[in-house]
């Protein structure tokens, strides 16, 4: 099991990790320190477990938006298909005509 340290909002952690995911851990750290450090600066000091509530509420808001747009994708994914089938059968339809 590997150990990194990692920074957030000017406080030290040591974290465990499994081998080969450091860098991972260290730059997911990364997101949460800088989206603490903005809140910081913008609300003023707020205390470090609110700071952080309010860093996982704004990540969960981030998922569930890339989420929803996830789902939307495979919309229209399933909507261009259709429209492929259909423009198959319109250009089969029309072969039929010419040849009729």
């Amino acid at each position: 099991m590997a150990q990194i340290n990692v920074t957030i909002n000017h406080q030290n952690y040591t974290l465990s990790c499994r081998d080969g995911d450091e860098e991972r851990l260290a730059d997911l750290a990364r997101t949460v320190d800088a989206k603490a450090l903005d809140l910081s600066t913008r609300l003023g000091q707020v205390g470090e477990a609110r700071l952080l509530l309010m860093v996982s509420l704004l990540l969960a808001d981030e998922v569930r938006e890339l989420r929803k747009d996830g789902a939307a994708g495979e919309q229209e994914r399933a909507a261009v298909e259709i429209l492929n089938n259909a423009n198959k059968a319109l250009e089969g339809i029309a072969v039929r005509l010419r040849e009729a």
